[in-house]
């Protein structure tokens, strides 16, 4: 005694030095409740613990998810149905109609190339077709998407880029570039594209182009496009769509027919010179017949005037020749695409007469190879492999395949060299044809400018009149063949087929594909309750208190002996007896001491199942002195403490209630005595059992026997760990049944560890939804470390109406049970 009294006496800055880490398994001690551990003890939370923590804050989460989910319904109600119609585009490979194609001009312009479609997807959505369809749609006035521009201007989006200065900046760049344009039309061009571009920005947001596929057992690739637009107006979503195809179709057709536009408009030119020389000609012709009196020339002509005839007809042709070659000339060299496109005919041209070369000679060596085959055979029925009779019909085989593989190679190589130079070879030979053409004419020229000198002297005005009308008949010729170049090249390209075209046009839809309501409510309506729960269980992960028994035992290894309800949670007991008047009363007097009030409460109830369980605690016989303590001020120890002591007295017991509370005593205030005299009084002086007997003051209601804490002394600690205290409680347990001594929280001060190692069993006082686990962890250290015998733990106010459904049942048991029992007398 004298050793564990020593240890009691230590400070409790040394006591706490020597505690393990709280979340260390602490061996059982004698006497202790080990068996627990393997009972109650749990790793991590099971899945009535996630469902007790969310039903404890069922409220929060209904809150969450009704108020959520009405937010989301309320959103998606006031959003309205979005519409998309979808065209069709088809793109077929680029190919002119042959039937409309002379045999000088067939070229052909079959494009295998795999990126073509790609190509064609890209232009869909760009923003010269995009904006060519706002201006032939006039979207621009547009009721909706005036509406719509207004609205992205005003966005918060938009705002914020103004605010951090991104939108100001753009406008900037617009405006310098419109600045900086050189010329006047580019610079209208360039306004009229930033005039259109929020509305061209409006459409490609709602704009999808997709490639159709079809996707059985594998996915094939069709020459189909599908171009969709959404928009709250099914009519302009329709109108929309269906604009965008039509101008896609219009603008390749332009494109293809780029090139023999080109032409004509160069034969225009050439018909309107011709014309207006003519006309000239034929002025000046009439002029000279009538100022010279010449009507008809005479038949007789010199040989000078036939040789002059002959060289100006020449001059005329050679004449026309360099203007066509000069012509063609510059329009090849100044138009890339015309330059190309001949390019690419002159390759596939030579591809086509190198494949039909290689086609006859591979058929030649084949045929040599078989018939060299055949005559191997026959030589192997004599010969064996190795002779030289059929080694040499082997070599001429080898040699006639290596000599096609070679010419092959040969071929693909020049082919590769003739793809390479043929854009630089066809604008030489155009230049060479220009310059001799020019040659020439400067030759016949000059030829004719010697013959002419030698004809003046003969009749000036026959020979003026007769070149004239030499003049006149190459000219006409000439034009002729003009207008037939050019009702050719009409025809070519207003009777091909443009590859391009609208499969299927768009219908105004009736059904709309978006808002999903009813989906994006449920969705809603599942995440709000998920988060809510989530929550829960994050607000109880942060909940450090004590709530139910089950946690006690898990977490103290420890009994829960009782759980004592509020007095709010209490339901109101319904007076059942003769003569009542059937009305709702509520407990009277001290409300500390219910149990004497209400003595048939589930109050009561519970501190006799605490009694019960403090009476078969022990084997043998029932503990003599009992310490009731909690680890925090205010967690109910005093009422507990009183309670359960009337509880013993019930039985008949002659019991004890010691305040050894010497810092805040409270017992004489719970029963209204004096505290002139009490523990302090006694401990502090040399007292005989009969003087203490006399201290011990008797409440005849409560049938107990109390003992104060007497005056505060300036030291507690000492006085309760002095030798004086534990004969103190030798004589009462000699002279009461049961002592129940009600202590400071252990926590805070050592007034009741000391006691706890002088007493038969202590109980730990916890308060529901207070007590702190970790507090009450380091109380439980406390008593453990100097071999306290703890009883086990109650928990205090418990909340019924929230706690788990073992206690509301025990409540309705008790309150049914009762009802009957009223009805019954």
């Amino acid at each position: 005694m004298k050793e564990s009294r020593e240890i009691i006496k230590k400070p409790m800055t040394e006591r706490t030095e020597i505690e393990r880490p709280y979340n260390i398994d602490i061996p059982a001690q004698p006497g202790g409740y080990g068996g627990y551990r393997e009972l109650y003890a749990q790793e991590g939370m099971q899945l009535g613990d996630y469902w007790r923590a969310i039903r404890k804050r069922l409220w929060l989460v209904i809150g969450l998810t009704v108020l959520i989910t009405t937010l989301t319904a309320i959103y998606m109600a006031r959003r309205p149905n979005i519409y998309q119609a979808t065209a069709t585009v088809q793109v077929d490979l680029e190919q002119t109609n042959p039937d409309l194609v002379t045999s000088e001009r067939r070229v052909s312009v079959t494009n295998p190339d795999p990126a073509y479609f790609n190509t064609q997807l890209q232009l869909l959505t760009s923003e010269t077709l995009l904006r060519r369809a706002v201006k032939e749609l006039n979207l621009d006035s547009n009721k909706d998407f005036q509406l719509a521009k207004a609205e992205e201007s005003t966005s918060a989006w938009r705002s914020l880029l103004k605010t951090i200065g991104l939108a100001s900046e753009v406008k900037k760049k617009e405006e310098k570039t419109l600045g900086d344009s050189g010329s006047s039309t580019a610079g209208e061009e360039l306004a009229e594209a930033i005039r259109l571009a929020p509305f061209i920005e409006i459409i490609r947001k709602n704009l999808t182009v997709e490639p159709v596929r079809e996707s059985r057992a594998t996915v094939k690739d069709t020459r189909l496009i599908n171009v969709s637009f959404r928009h709250s107006n099914s009519e302009l979503a329709a109108s929309v769509v269906n604009g965008i195809a039509e101008v896609f179709t219009k603008q390749n057709q332009e494109k293809r027919s780029g090139t023999s536009k080109k032409t004509s408009d160069f034969l225009d030119e050439r018909i309107a010179d011709l014309q207006s020389q003519i006309k000239s000609d034929e002025i000046k012709l009439a002029e000279l017949k009538r100022s010279s009196g010449i009507i008809n020339l005479d038949e007789q002509s010199t040989i000078v005037l036939q040789r002059l005839e002959g060289l100006n007809k020449q001059l005329l042709d050679s004449e026309n020749s360099r203007k066509n070659a000069e012509a063609q000339f510059n329009a090849v060299r100044n138009s890339p695409d015309q330059l190309n496109s001949l390019a690419e005919a002159e390759v596939i041209r030579f591809t086509t007469e190198r494949e039909n070369d290689m086609r006859s000679l591979r058929t030649r060596v084949t045929e040599q190879v078989t018939q060299l085959r055949a005559e191997r055979e026959k030589l192997l029925v004599e010969f064996q492999s190795t002779s030289a009779e059929v080694q040499e019909v082997d070599k001429k085989i080898e040699t006639l395949n290596n000599g096609l593989k070679e010419i092959q190679d040969k071929n693909e190589k020049d082919l590769k060299e003739f793809r390479t130079r043929a854009s630089q070879t066809i604008l030489d030979n155009l230049r060479t044809k220009y310059v001799q053409s020019k040659g020439q004419e400067d030759k016949v020229r000059s030829a004719f400018n010697e013959q002419y000198n030698q004809a003046q002297s003969q009749n000036g005005a026959a020979i003026n009149i007769r070149l004239l009308e030499q003049n006149l008949d190459a000219n006409k010729g000439f034009l002729k063949d003009l207008n037939q170049q050019q009702s050719s090249n009409i025809i070519v390209s207003q009777g091909s087929d443009n590859n391009i075209s609208i499969a299927e046009i768009a219908i105004p839809p009736e059904i709309p594909i978006a808002p999903r309501r009813l989906m994006t409510v449920f969705a809603a309506l599942l995440l709000s309750t998920l988060f809510g729960a989530g929550l829960a269980l994050f607000l109880e992960y942060l909940d450090d208190t004590i709530h139910s028994t089950e946690e006690v035992e898990s977490l103290l290894q420890l009994p829960a002996l009782a759980a004592i309800p509020t007095i709010d949670s209490m339901p109101k007991r319904r007076l059942l007896l003769v003569g009542n008047t059937g009305e709702e009363q509520e407990p009277k007097g001290n409300t500390e001491l219910l149990i004497n009030n209400d003595p048939r409460s589930s109050l009561a109830e519970a501190y006799r199942q605490l009694r019960t369980s403090i009476l078969l605690s022990t084997a043998g016989h029932a503990p003599k002195s009992l310490l009731v303590t909690s680890s925090l001020p205010a967690e109910g120890k005093t009422t507990t403490a009183v309670n359960t002591a009337i509880s013993l007295a019930q039985t008949g017991a002659k019991v004890l209630v010691i305040d050894a509370d010497m810092r805040r005593p409270r017992l004489h205030s719970v029963f209204g005595i004096s505290n002139a005299q009490g523990l302090s009084t006694i401990l502090s002086s040399a007292m005989n059992e009969a003087e203490i007997l006399a201290t011990v003051q008797y409440e005849e209601d409560a049938k107990l026997h109390l003992l104060p804490s007497g005056p505060i002394p300036p030291n507690p600690a000492e006085l309760i760990g002095s030798e004086q205290m534990t004969n103190f409680l030798k004589v009462m347990q000699d002279n009461f049944t049961h002592v129940v001594v009600d202590s400071p929280p252990i926590a805070s001060f050592t007034d009741g560890v000391l006691i706890a190692s002088m007493v038969d069993g202590v109980i730990l006082v916890v308060h529901s939804g207070k007590s702190s686990r970790q507090v009450v962890r380091r109380a439980r250290q406390f008593l453990q470390d100097v071999g306290a015998k703890v009883l086990g733990v109650v928990l205090n106010n418990v909340n019924l109406r929230s706690q788990n459904d073992y206690y509301y049942y025990q409540t309705y048991y008790q309150r049914d049970y009762y009802r009957h029992d009223d009805e019954g007398q």
